[in-house]
């Protein structure tokens, strides 16, 4: 976890790779529950046998939401800001899936802050941010996202 004491040291880290994080391992699990909440179920996803005989990648996969959806968590576990009182995901602005997460893929996070803004009560940041899958060369999500933090 990379800890960020002063808005100082914040801005010294742009167009720096800030934090690389650790692995987390997308289970099936995992995937039959975003199913649920967004009420994709399409075979890909979550039907394993379907996905067996006559997907290319001869198993299920995540949905590229999904892998999207845990920027926050892993973007929390990698970099903390010491000084500030509240974040705030203010969206995106590019993303790209080039790879697909097969079930039981491990995932981290790379970031790299690309831009810090003064704000009223705070600063926005933008930060580059690259998926990779274990034991792959090519990235699962490429996102430009934008956060806040308030002091």
């Amino acid at each position: 976890m990379r800890v960020i004491a002063s808005v100082e040291e914040l801005k010294s880290l742009v167009g720096k790779e800030v934090a690389v994080t650790d692995w987390i391992t997308i289970t099936q699990e995992r995937i039959n529950l975003f199913a649920q909440a967004t009420g994709d179920h399409q075979w890909i996803h979550v039907d394993a046998d379907r996905a067996r005989k006559e997907s290319p990648y001869g198993t299920t996969i995540a949905h590229g939401f999904l892998t999207l959806s845990l920027l926050p968590m892993i973007m929390e576990g990698a970099v903390t800001m010491s000084m500030a009182k509240m974040g705030v995901n203010y969206g995106l602005n590019k993303v790209r899936f080039p790879a697909p997460v097969p079930v039981d893929s491990r995932i981290r996070g790379r970031m790299t802050l690309k831009e810090v803004e003064d704000i009223e009560g705070g600063v926005q940041m933008t930060w580059s941010v690259t998926l990779e899958r274990d034991g792959s060369d090519k990235p699962v999500c490429v996102a430009e996202s934008v956060s806040r933090r308030y002091w």
